[in-house]
């Protein structure tokens, strides 16, 4: 029976590495805009706990070209939005690499469990994702 706990629980931390990275978290107040739309879940307005946001900024990246800084940006704002589970203490690491392409942005997070195991989630073209709005 264990296979199904440690199924389970993989899955769970896919679905939330996954919620966490893919969900608009609100633009900061220095972030450069194309307009005056901070977007964000609204959620975020009124959080049980002072500063504590949903999702990621990588939605920001949309409008840039795929550069040696988009690259480095989208690893920042990745690892911004996967840090409440190293803040929490749910994982004891968590490991983001990106490789780009001329048209290709990968992502690759790997999460390290408190029990040791790693659970392994790539975004095969995480470029198509942030511009498909």
């Amino acid at each position: 029976m264990p296979l199904i706990e440690s199924d389970d629980t993989d899955r769970a931390w896919r679905r939330a590495t996954e919620i966490s990275l893919l969900t608009w978290r609100r633009a900061s107040p220095d972030d450069p805009l194309d307009d005056a739309q901070r977007f964000g879940w609204w959620g975020d307005s009124f959080p049980t706990q002072a500063n504590d946001c949903i999702g990621s900024r990588l939605w920001l990246l949309r409008r840039r070209t795929l550069t040696a800084d988009t690259e480095r940006d989208a690893q920042a704002f990745a690892r911004e939005a996967l840090a409440w589970m190293l803040e929490d203490g749910r994982v004891t690491a968590v490991g983001v690499t990106t490789t780009r392409g001329v048209d290709r942005l990968a992502m690759r997070v790997v999460l390290t469990l408190r029990d040791g195991r790693t659970i392994d989630v790539p975004f095969e073209n995480l470029w198509v994702v942030i511009n498909a709005v």
